[in-house]
């Protein structure tokens, strides 16, 4: 969705409670739709269109079919062809939504790997800095400790990905990070 005005205003504190509050009634809206029999199928199209459209009036936001993808979840018959009605892209899961790996197995490590590297990145680059051990301490608690919160929100973190996290900040922390270890 994109906001038709791109004004200052739409970027301010209460951006994201507004975006909830319209999501909700497009959900709602969809909703009505669902419980009223309006998607069945072909005219599901149709019907979806129609809300879309209504949304649109009402919310002020443009919705891009373009850059919208249709995600099917089990069969979904005559695929391609609600695809091209709807005139949007196609996808299957697992895919990257908002930078979380919908449809990924829960348990699975690989989930973890893009924090990981991330927090690998961060440390290479500090690892150049002259830093006390309460500098390094203070930007392990300050930027460190916030990458897994945003994926946290959907997996749990599995104890060998917090013991790998652990170690790369006790090792930053107490050697840098690719030297060898400082005895004080």
């Amino acid at each position: 969705m994109e906001k038709m005005d791109k004004g200052a205003s739409a970027r301010g504190p209460l951006s994201p409670l507004l975006f909830d509050m319209v999501m909700e009634a497009l959900s709602r809206m969809l909703d009505v739709a669902a419980s009223t029999g309006q998607f069945t199928g072909f005219s599901v199209i149709v019907n979806l269109r129609a809300i879309l459209a209504r949304f649109e009036e009402v919310s002020g936001l443009r919705i891009n079919l373009g850059k919208s993808e249709l995600v099917p979840i089990g069969g979904v018959p005559n695929l391609e062809a609600l695809v091209g009605l709807l005139g949007c892209g196609q996808s299957s899961l697992p895919l990257k939504y908002l930078g979380l790996p919908l449809g990924a197995k829960f348990k699975d490590l690989s989930v973890w790997n893009p924090i990981l590297e991330r927090m690998e990145r961060r440390l290479a680059g500090w690892k150049r800095m002259y830093l006390s051990k309460g500098g390094k301490v203070t930007l392990i608690k300050s930027s460190l400790s916030s990458l897994p919160t945003y994926f946290l929100s959907l997996f749990p973190l599995p104890s060998k990905v917090a013991k790998r996290m652990e170690k790369l900040q006790r090792d930053f922390l107490w050697n840098g990070i690719g030297v060898d270890p400082k005895y004080i």
